[in-house]
């Protein structure tokens, strides 16, 4: 453990990752140093708040995650809450907790990790906590955002008629956490001489997955999009939340799920189904939901404009409940309500 004490460790750990220039832009009147933080929020403006905490064993191991993707990913997950509701991320709180025996370098490489993906997304990191833990580390991130008052996007708002769309490929973090598992390498080892090339975007995938605030801000204001969510848990789970929070049916077409290339082939050399890592892997990070279907291309045109992608892969079926995979044989398969869950 670091000889610092706690204060002192925790200005080593926070202090000039983020200029008061950009705070105070960002609407920060106090920031890390006080009892609390103050902000302002812009009139007309509604708060959007979540949480995430990862947990050393559970989220990560040293053969699956480096220190600075520990927090970068924990940052990432809690910020794709914020994009899924069409909301723009502010602030975060940050709460960590490690063991006694950390190395002080560990514990600032988590740091940088965390403020790296804050300040991508232009987010203030106002202020936590720092403690120490009986047993393995917990990075717990707390993020802020705002919508317009009355325009966040919710899981319950589909409508039948509508189509089903995701913005990016699935599948590919739990591809690369499977692989990353398979070759059970402590991250100390990991280097160029090991033959990894071919699996690197899948475990980038899985280590600094991308929340998609920008496609959830082009969704908010198309004013096109019913209901939205961010793929966590896998396709099928985040589907069926939907389907539940809007009382209607989903029907998923095989054909139309986008798939990466290299997870066709890692799931081939695996012998494992690549439905499987899309279905029921999760940690993609991309966004599901439901648009109007009329209006379907124009969006299409307009995220391909902003160098984005969005691909319709289903539909709100008003005659059934659940969710449904229409096979590319035309046979239709219900879907489980299955993902990763904790309990």
């Amino acid at each position: 453990m670091s000889s610092l004490d706690e204060f002192a460790l925790i200005h080593r750990l926070t202090q000039g990752k983020q200029s008061l220039a950009f705070q105070q832009a960002s609407g920060v009147e106090i920031g890390i140093g006080d009892d609390a933080a103050v902000a302002h929020l812009a009139p007309g403006s509604q708060l959007v708040m979540t949480c995430d905490t990862m947990t050393e064993q559970i989220h990560f191991k040293d053969i699956t995650m480096r220190n600075p993707d520990i927090g970068y990913k924990a940052m990432a997950a809690a910020v794709s809450d914020i994009a899924a509701m069409g909301a723009i991320p502010r602030y975060a709180l940050v709460a960590v907790s490690f063991p006694k025996e950390t190395s002080q370098t560990r514990m600032e490489e988590i740091y940088e990790g965390l403020y790296e993906c804050a300040n991508r997304w232009s987010v203030v990191i106002v202020g936590g906590d720092t403690t120490s833990s009986a047993g393995g580390i917990t990075v717990s991130v707390t993020v802020i955002g705002e919508v317009e008052a009355g325009k966040a996007l919710l899981r319950s708002a589909a409508k039948p008629g509508d189509v089903l769309f995701a913005t990016g490929e699935l599948g590919r973090s739990a591809a690369g956490l499977d692989f990353l598992l398979a070759q059970n390498v402590p991250n100390k080892q990991w280097n160029d001489d090991l033959n990894w090339k071919e699996r690197l975007s899948l475990i980038q995938a899985h280590c600094r997955p991308e929340p998609q605030v920008e496609a959830g801000q082009l969704l908010q204001k198309s004013g096109v999009c019913h209901a939205l969510n961010d793929v966590s848990d896998g396709l099928a789970s985040e589907a069926w939340e939907i389907a539940e929070a809007s009382d209607i049916g989903i029907d998923l077409i095989e054909d139309r799920i986008p798939i990466a290339d290299e997870l066709m082939s890692y799931a081939q050399q695996a012998g494992k189904d690549p439905l499987d890592f899309v279905l029921f892997g999760g940690e993609d990070y991309q966004l599901v939901g439901t648009m109007q279907a009329e209006h379907a291309i124009t969006l299409q045109m307009k995220f391909k404009e902003a160098g984005l992608t969005l691909h319709i892969i289903g539909y709100v079926n008003a005659e059934t409940k659940g969710v449904r995979l229409v096979q590319s044989s035309g046979y239709v398969l219900p879907i489980e309500k299955k993902g990763y869950n904790h309990f």
